[in-house]
């Protein structure tokens, strides 16, 4: 993964780098553990002054996306791991569980901190109950200038799970969960810290998901000859900015990009007139395929159209099923 900073943008320099990295981590390109590149590699990368690099790489630490260890490096943070009771060290059948036996673990295990029976029970009904109400409904939260990317989400989410899917900006948050806190708010990486400060009040679980890599998408743009237009149509700002950053990277100035929001339809037009390749989400496809239908006559071309099949990644809706006990670990 190779960062690009557009030094004539107006974009300060240190918002391009902490975008650009998470964006990398949000599309897996970084997988939580992954060390990421030391401020010197990325000093040389991106011309950055390590001072700059570091401000960043602290503010991502701050942020809770990267985790430093003395020493070692920077880590991307592990942010998917359930809140649990561990049962105590020992042989686990993974091809055939003892269920009984994984319980009196559990149990022995609590004892042996030194809980009471009594105590024991109350933790792990505690520990039950707090999990019911998680998975009673999902919330999937972003900023309400980006709420197309909650939508999008919800969208692939709703097939997914036996629970109501809702979508509730960020600005909303608050008064929705003092209204009832069951559930587990969903969100991207981008805005999990400010959604887990909100969750945390009120007790409820906040979990980020992941985006797909678009590998196949990326893998076809980097084929595409130099000069070409390509077209970026989304519901998703968010998800546009951070393409055009990642296209950049990978093809400099070699090709134009043009990007629209479908329910902008003069530039959405204009984006077609002028596009050989157009790449859309499902929500946008609809009417990128009328606007292309009403206007055939005033387009010497038509561009090719290729919809993006999935925004999150292919593991996250599973391990967001076993986040809220919809599915066995």
């Amino acid at each position: 993964m190779r960062f690009h900073i557009q030094q004539e943008s107006d974009i300060p320099a240190s918002t391009q780098l902490y975008n650009q990295i998470c964006f990398a981590i949000a599309a897996r390109h970084y997988p939580p553990g992954h060390r990421l590149p030391s401020t010197r590699q990325l000093a040389m990368q991106t011309g950055l002054h390590r001072n700059t690099i570091s401000k960043v790489y602290r503010q991502l630490e701050t942020d809770g996306v990267v985790e430093a260890m003395a020493g070692s490096g920077i880590y991307v943070r592990d942010q998917q791991n359930p809140r649990e009771i561990k049962p105590p060290p020992g042989l686990r059948s993974k091809a055939l569980p003892d269920i009984d036996r994984e319980v009196r673990q559990s149990v022995d295990g609590l004892l042996n901190a030194g809980c009471t029976l009594q105590q024991a029970r109350e933790l792990l009904t505690r520990e039950i109950d707090w999990r019911l109400r998680c998975g009673a409904r999902v919330l999937v939260s972003t900023s309400r200038e980006d709420i197309g990317a909650s939508i999008l989400i919800a969208e692939e989410l709703r097939p997914s799970l036996e629970v109501p899917v809702e979508v509730v900006p960020i600005e909303e948050l608050e008064s929705v969960l003092e209204t009832s806190s069951k559930g587990t708010v969903v969100t991207s990486r981008y805005f999990l810290q400010e959604v887990e400060q909100i969750a945390k009040v009120h007790g409820v679980r906040a979990v980020p998901v992941d985006l797909n890599d678009f590998g196949h998408e990326l893998g076809m743009l980097k084929e595409l000859r130099p000069g070409s237009c390509v077209g970026l149509v989304s519901i998703s700002p968010g998800i546009l900015r951070a393409a055009e950053v990642i296209l950049h990277s990978m093809r400099g100035n070699e090709l134009l990009v043009m990007t629209a929001n479908p329910d902008t339809s003069s530039r959405l037009l204009a984006l077609l007139r002028a596009s050989s390749h157009v790449i859309c989400d499902k929500p946008s496809l609809p009417l990128v395929e009328q606007t292309l239908r009403q206007n055939r006559a005033q387009l010497m071309r038509l561009p090719m159209v290729h919809c993006a099949q999935s925004y999150l990644g292919s593991a996250t809706i599973d391990q967001l099923r076993k986040e809220i006990g919809l599915l066995a670990a």
